[in-house]
């Protein structure tokens, strides 16, 4: 993005891109909390997390705002006004990134009452550790500027729906053998549908960060691989 006469404008921009990378970094955070404390049974952690949701959407509404007024005072055109258009809408994927975390955080108590199989909780923890990838990488590349890593972290969210279609069968597996396991297995289903729904998010961001660098549009079909609907008893 070039410099503007005007050195406050772009004072302003870069404000609002320290703004997505504060978000990005708490995102993450909450994601690797939540996990955390979902396989170590720590429900302070857990709390922490569903508190740092406050702090997300005080940082959604505070970027909504100078994006708002930007506009408002530069009327931004072309490069600029897709650079702050998008930043709101990576911020409202950001934000709901968190909240999927705190969603995982909130059955923290739940699964920690029963005896959860140790690799079981290890194959969410590979899987959250890949959605981490994604998301840490997304947030780089775009403060960096890289759109031509987009398409590939665009692209890189087939594993991720693979590695939750294999943990979904996995879990589907451990209550069929022992029924005590079901409540516990019901949980973390739920747990890993919000990792395979923060990857959708990230993908999200992806798009709009290249459409932000570059004035165009990825391709609109992407990789979709959620197989869980297979794996699922008939209706």
């Amino acid at each position: 993005m070039g410099k503007h006469t005007v050195t406050s404008f772009d004072d302003e921009l870069g404000h609002i891109d320290r703004l997505i990378r504060d978000m990005g970094d708490l995102a993450a955070s909450m994601v690797t909390a939540s996990i955390q404390a979902l396989v170590s049974s720590d429900a302070a952690l857990g709390q922490r997390v569903i508190s740092d949701d406050a702090v997300m959407d005080a940082r959604q509404r505070e970027l909504d705002d100078r994006a708002i007024t930007l506009i408002a005072k530069r009327q931004p055109m072309a490069q600029d006004l897709r650079a702050v258009v998008g930043a709101i809408r990576m911020a409202g994927d950001l934000e709901r990134i968190g909240d999927l975390a705190k969603n995982i955080a909130k059955r923290v108590s739940a699964v920690g009452q029963s005896s959860t199989p140790r690799n079981l909780a290890h194959s969410i923890e590979t899987m959250s550790a890949m959605v981490l990838d994604q998301l840490n990488a997304v947030v780089d590349k775009y403060v960096a500027r890289e759109s031509d890593a987009m398409q590939d972290l665009r692209a890189a969210d087939e594993k991720i729906d693979v590695k939750y279609t294999a943990v979904f069968r996995e879990l589907l597996t451990y209550m069929m053998e022992d029924p005590r396991n079901i409540t516990a297995c019901t949980h973390l289903l739920f747990c890993a549908k919000n990792l395979e729904r923060i990857g959708d998010h990230v993908t999200n961001i992806a798009e709009n960060a290249y459409y932000v660098m570059t004035g165009q549009q990825l391709p609109p079909n992407r990789p979709k691989l959620d197989e869980t609907s297979l794996a699922s008893p008939a209706a």
